[in-house]
């Protein structure tokens, strides 16, 4: 208690003095001993048990020299009024007793409603964390805020500590460091304030769950050997274990990540060794056969076979047909590595869209055959902020795509458009369409709509065209055509987006 509080009590008996001596003419001195015990009272709720015994004595040593005959002195003209003093000190010692009492029963109440308040803000910030960053950093937040010190976070690693957070300035020497160590194996508060390592200058809290110790949490006070409260430390313990809790879903969390990673990375595996085995052997067999039919004939062999130009012609046709299939596929499968690594960059400048169609459809020139393609552009139509070649890809593909999907001899048509501060690219075909399922699959990695007589390829073409688009601050989606048949549109704003430019490709 302050010495403040003490004054304070002496206040309140000098207050109840004032307040008598005007009315002591009107009532009985006895009748006056009610204001000295409503002094003792509001001491004993407010200030504390020692200022409420003081207020006591003093009102029955202020009470027998104003009020009591003879006045402004303690002689006792009435035996009887010892009576009334003794009652009097008797019940003020008893009341400041009990009133101090309930003081402190209210004061625990409120810590300890303070730090059930203390913790569900805690409680509900771990929940609402995703990362484990997250959580550590609200660990140190809360626990630094509450209890008003340094706070340090060891996580077990390999069988060792790694500090992984720490308020400002945070520092440890060996000694500490083995303090924590101790914590964290025995699963026991260890330093500061406890019966193990007191000498230290940091409490530590183990962070343990059902599957063990997770780690260590540590407090450190502003000022050396400020010792924790019971009621803190108690906060304490419910800060670790609350944080130990959301640490372990955290880790457990980045542990199911990592395996749906995993699992991830074996299915792409698999499809692109399968899709390897299949789609890369195939021109390459066709190729290989063209090849060696050609050499047998030219070395002139006992079971060749005698060719005339036009099956020359034809072969090597087929060959150049695959060859270029080939080649294809391959950049697909580098572009779309290069998309997953983050190393396909842009080189943004102002372009045409029609020259890019004209160059994709000169592309494909010998793919189209007698198949009708028509080109419908928007008169006025601005240049595009683009990369050139990477948006030839994108509409060689989904050419590619309408061309393979579609019967010989349909049309294919391309159209652009400007809405909504837009270029709106469209290819429409006249296939089979895709069922309303599969429209959003369809740009996934290796997805290939299963139907007889599937079109050749990886199932990379769409997912790399979605790649290229959204790299270009744009959308792509595909719908299905009345009358049969798929449309593929393309977005692409028409101003250049903030940021979204970068020098070079890789």
């Amino acid at each position: 208690m302050s010495r403040l509080q003490f004054l304070e009590s002496i206040g309140l008996v000098a207050l109840a003095t004032l307040l008598g001596l005007p009315i002591r003419t009107l009532l009985h001195p006895t009748n006056l001993v009610m204001l000295y015990m409503a002094a003792v009272v509001i001491a004993a709720f407010f200030l504390g048990r020692g200022p409420a015994m003081l207020a006591s004595f003093l009102s029955v040593l202020a009470f027998d020299f104003f009020f009591v005959e003879p006045r402004l002195n303690f002689a006792l003209a009435d035996t009887e009024y010892l009576v009334t003093f003794n009652a009097f000190l008797a019940v003020g010692l008893i009341v400041s007793s009990l009133a101090g009492r309930v003081r402190l029963q209210v004061k625990a109440l409120r810590e300890r409603e303070a730090q059930v308040e203390a913790l569900n803000d805690f409680s509900r910030d771990l929940t609402a964390a995703l990362s484990l960053d997250t959580i550590l950093n609200d660990v140190i937040w809360h626990v630094s805020q509450t209890l008003g010190r340094e706070i340090v976070v060891f996580l077990a690693q390999d069988a060792a500590l790694e500090r992984r957070a720490a308020t400002p300035d945070f520092k440890l020497d060996e000694s500490e460091l083995a303090v924590a160590r101790w914590s964290f194996e025995n699963s026991q508060v260890a330093g500061l304030g406890t019966n193990a390592f007191p000498q230290s200058q940091i409490r530590f809290a183990p962070l343990k769950t059902l599957r063990g110790a997770l780690g260590v949490l540590g407090v450190r006070p502003g000022t050396a050997g400020q010792v924790l409260t019971p009621v803190q430390g108690q906060q304490l313990e419910g800060f670790a274990y609350l944080a130990a809790m959301a640490i372990e879903r955290a880790l457990l969390a980045e542990q199911a990540n990592r395996a749906q990673v995993l699992g991830e990375a074996e299915k792409l595996q698999t499809a692109l060794l399968n899709s390897i085995s299949h789609d890369l052997r195939t021109p390459l067999v066709s190729i290989q056969g063209v090849l060696d039919s050609l050499l047998e004939v030219e070395e002139g062999g006992e079971n060749a076979v005698q060719l005339d130009q036009a099956a020359r012609l034809d072969m090597l046709e087929n060959a150049r047909e695959e060859t270029a299939r080939l080649n294809r596929l391959v950049e697909n499968l580098l572009d779309m590595t290069r998309l997953e690594a983050g190393t396909l960059k842009l080189r943004l400048e102002p372009g045409d869209l029609q020259d890019v169609i004209g160059s994709a459809l000169a592309h494909l020139n010998d793919q189209f055959g007698s198949r009708p393609v028509s080109v419908t552009l928007v008169e006025g139509l601005p240049l595009i902020p683009m990369d050139f070649v990477l948006m030839e890809q994108v509409l060689v593909n989904l050419l590619d795509n309408a061309v393979k999907y579609s019967p010989p001899g349909s049309p294919i048509e391309v159209s652009v458009a400007c809405q909504d501060n837009q270029a709106l690219i469209r290819i429409a075909d006249r296939g089979p369409g895709i069922p309303s399922a599969e429209l959003e699959q369809i740009f996934s990695k290796f997805h290939r709509l299963n139907r007889p007589g599937q079109a050749k390829g990886v199932g990379l073409g769409l997912s790399i065209c979605k790649g290229i688009v959204e790299a270009h601050s744009g959308r792509i989606w595909a719908e299905g055509r009345s009358g049969g048949g798929s449309v593929f549109t393309v977005a692409l704003p028409l101003e250049r987006a903030t940021g979204k430019g970068r020098e070079g490709r890789t």
